[in-house]
């Protein structure tokens, strides 16, 4: 079984439009949602859906990075 919650996920954007998140150990799949949490299950969904066409296709399941650190910046005004 694939642990999906293993694949850093990259979330971006947000107001004044919705979020985007892509994982840079899996290309091609991306997912976008009104808020983060709306966002986050959608690549979640849509991870499992890229593997298991992957699968279907013969195709590897690549391994994840490994975990990610989150860091904010807040610009100075």
């Amino acid at each position: 079984m694939i642990e999906i919650d293993k694949y850093m996920i990259h979330v971006e954007g947000g107001p004044p439009t919705n979020y985007g998140a892509y994982s840079p150990d899996v290309l091609g799949c991306i997912a976008v949602g009104d808020t983060i949490d709306e966002c986050i299950a959608e690549m979640r969904s849509a991870l499992a859906a890229h593997f298991e066409l992957m699968l279907e296709d013969g195709e590897d399941i690549p391994e994840p990075s490994g975990p990610g650190v989150y860091v904010r910046y807040d610009r100075a005004a």
